[in-house]
């Protein structure tokens, strides 16, 4: 056990064995993170609901709007990102995350500004809104309820969807992304019914048993999946645009509850000077060190390696008409593992499933997010608690 500064303990090397003693997890885990994790589905399900109650229909009173503003910062941020995905290159309007107090100097009257906020109280919602206010767009808040983000809706005459802080924010992507995309469906700019709303929820579940505690590492994909991080630096890589915003969720979740380093991005983009992370000083170079008889998971080496995370798409169906971009997607994340591969650097897939987009996204984002905690937990860390952040919030208020 080592202990750092600001309280910090943990172990340098990951338990391996402790993955499979649940008694130990749970009481690695005060705060829950597991349990929190695992209620994606039924946050799908009550924030709908909740967004039902919210009289969304009055934001197509004054028909489609310029454009769509979602602004918030962290996993608030990322509903922005989830939106435009699922929105698609067919989208009407442009659909821009903004994660900066504020927003952009163009938006006006006929833009809408989604400002979203776990806690409702984070700087970025909470001047958007005013300023959305101020210029007379049309506002929609997302937030904690009695927030002060839901008093600025009200002054505003917003509708405000309240979405109960049970969990931390990164534990609560889809509880604010729901709502998120229920206010675009009301402005004609995505199409998510409650048949897609129900498949994504029972995938989640589904996903959530498949990571349970109690499922040993052999048959539970998170807990393998931390495993084979453990030690290395990840990079993660989504094959597609929808897989991209889960490979950065997951470079969110991995910094936060593991407190690992990551690389995230897009597969387009690693093509363009990234890839060339594989023949560096922690790819290519050291794994010619190794040797070619040894067991890569019982390596003696101190060598700290790459661990490529592939996180493959596959595209929906044919009709959507995107068939040569898919293709060239496909061929570029088949060459990845080639070459990663051809360098000894070990490779994840992780591959979607279901037949919407939001289904796939959650198909992608729900086992890597079990597996930062489980990563945070082997090395002896709190996923719940992380000083640095805590003070530097406090830096920052002052």
């Amino acid at each position: 056990m080592i202990d750092g500064t600001a309280g910090v303990s943990g172990n340098r090397n990951a338990d391996e064995a402790l993955l499979d003693d649940a008694a130990a997890l749970a009481e690695r885990d005060p705060g829950g993170m597991l349990r929190h994790t695992a209620s994606a589905g039924a946050q799908v399900r009550e924030s709908a609901a909740l967004a039902a109650e919210a009289n969304l229909g009055v934001l197509a009173d004054d028909g489609r709007p310029r454009a769509v503003v979602i602004a918030g910062i962290g996993t608030a941020g990322r509903t922005g990102d989830v939106l435009a995905t699922v929105a698609g290159p067919r989208c009407p309007v442009p659909v821009i995350a903004h994660r900066s107090a504020g927003v952009p100097g163009w938006v006006g009257a006929a833009d809408v500004v989604i400002a979203v906020s776990a806690s409702g109280r984070s700087p970025e919602a909470l001047g958007a809104a005013e300023a959305a206010h101020r210029r007379g767009a049309r506002l929609v808040a997302v937030g904690a309820p009695d927030s002060q983000l839901q008093s600025v809706a009200e002054r505003a005459r917003a509708p405000f969807i309240p979405v109960p802080r049970r969990a931390p924010a990164r534990a609560s992507l889809w509880a604010l992304t729901v709502p998120v995309l229920l206010a675009a469906r009301s402005l004609g700019l995505v199409k998510v019914n409650e048949a897609d709303l129900a498949e994504t929820a029972a995938r989640l579940d589904a996903d959530a048993d498949r990571s349970r505690p109690t499922a040993e590492s052999f048959v539970n994909p998170a807990k393998s999946l931390a495993l084979g991080l453990s030690g290395s630096i990840p990079i993660v890589w989504g094959s597609s645009p929808l897989a991209t915003v889960a490979a950065r969720r997951f470079g969110d979740t991995l910094s936060a509850n593991a407190r690992y380093p990551v690389v995230t991005g897009a597969l387009g983009e690693a093509g363009r000077g990234r890839v060339g992370l594989l023949d560096g000083v922690f790819g290519g170079l050291v794994e010619g060190e190794r040797d070619i008889f040894s067991d890569p998971d019982e390596d003696a080496s101190d060598a700290t390696r790459l661990r490529l995370v592939l996180l493959r798409d596959g595209g929906l169906n044919a009709e959507d008409d995107h068939d040569e971009p898919l293709a060239v997607e496909e061929r570029r994340a088949e060459a990845v593992q080639t070459l990663a591969e051809r360098r000894g650097v070990r490779c994840d897939v992780v591959t979607a499933e279901g037949g919407s987009a939001l289904e796939r996204l959650a198909s992608l984002i729900a086992v890597p997010d079990f597996a930062s905690i489980y990563l945070a937990l082997a090395h002896g860390l709190d996923p719940m608690a992380v000083p640095a952040i805590t003070e530097m919030k406090e830096l920052s208020n002052q």
